[in-house]
């Protein structure tokens, strides 16, 4: 009779202890985070940090100035206030291609080309922080999307294209009036 108490105390503290392991089957934590900015818009929180593939490219296509096809990328401003603002203009800034300034130039093992961004009109966006022409906001709810395409190209004629990874930054700052 004792063995059967101590099994039935042992089968019991077993089963114990297997249903508080398979109580937790897994576990993390969600981080919020955010800026809260004096603006006449609230900037989508998939435009603030954007990242844009320009691919698997040939080095023999950027060769003497080669470029890719465009890539599409947009800046939406959502829930505008009108009242007092009623357009934006845009100014990008980054680390310039030191063989051709026009373009944002790329770190990585790759060399030889760099990225130019094009506004929605099709007019090549400088670099230098110089802002764009004015947006008109439209109010509320509607969605102000301003358009923008960058390309790959190949930085100047007599600089070989160098295979490799590369990334660009290009920043930019938003102009309300």
């Amino acid at each position: 009779m004792n063995l059967n108490k101590l099994m039935l105390a042992t089968v019991i503290a077993l089963s114990t202890a297997s249903v508080a392991q398979a109580a937790n089957q897994g576990s993390g934590k969600v981080t919020f985070f955010g800026e809260i900015i004096d603006a006449p818009c609230s900037l989508s929180p998939d435009s603030v940090d954007q990242e844009v593939d320009m691919g698997q490219v040939s080095n023999r296509l950027l060769a003497n100035q080669g470029k890719t096809e465009s890539q599409n990328f947009e800046i939406k401003l959502i829930d505008c206030d009108t009242t007092t603002k009623k357009t934006v203009k845009v100014a990008f800034t980054g680390q310039k291609d030191v063989n051709n300034t026009e373009l944002l130039g790329v770190s990585g093992t790759a060399s030889g080309a760099g990225i130019q961004i094009i506004d929605g009109s099709g007019k090549k966006v400088s670099l230098d922080g110089v802002e764009s022409n004015a947006f008109t906001l439209l109010n509320g709810a509607a969605e102000n999307t301003l358009r923008y395409s960058a390309y790959l190209q190949g930085s100047k004629a007599a600089t070989p294209v160098v295979p490799g990874d590369f990334t660009a930054v290009a920043n930019f700052t938003l102009a309300y009036q």
